[in-house]
């Protein structure tokens, strides 16, 4: 079955509250912050997040990950607010693609159905000649 991908926002409002922030033990300063997503995303909308964030300017300094239904950030404490604002523009970014994606595949599904109608239909005109010779042969 095809997976018919769909857009994932950040949960609003985030309750920061409930929300796992972890000491990150590669990057000295730096902490895991599980940002909580409104529903766990598909391989599809993974893999554009993914190339939108990869080709974000300063890559080396950002460090994100799907985990499930929550975005991993690891950043420092005086780089959340510019992280977490460049997180919701990644995630703006790849939902604009899912949704030129979708378009794009509805497009292809729509040319693909007239195709086989086209050739059901050539087809069916064929079985028609080929009973018509017969109709002549058997009367």
């Amino acid at each position: 079955m095809r997976e018919i991908p769909r857009r994932v926002n950040l949960q609003k409002p985030i309750n920061v509250d409930k929300i796992n922030i972890n000491k990150d033990y590669y990057f000295t300063d730096a902490y895991m912050i599980d940002l909580p997503l409104d529903s766990t995303p598909g391989h599809i909308w993974q893999s554009i997040f993914e190339r939108e964030w990869k080709s974000s300017r300063h890559l080396w300094d950002r460090k994100l990950f799907v985990v499930g239904d929550r975005l991993r950030l690891v950043t420092t404490v005086d780089n959340i607010e510019g992280k977490v604002n460049w997180v919701r523009k990644v995630v703006e970014r790849t939902n604009k693609s899912i949704d030129e994606y979708r378009l794009e595949a509805e497009a292809r599904i729509g040319q693909i159905e007239q195709e086989l109608k086209r050739q059901m239909l050539e087809e069916e005109e064929l079985i028609e000649k080929v009973r018509n010779r017969l109709r002549k042969l058997t009367m």
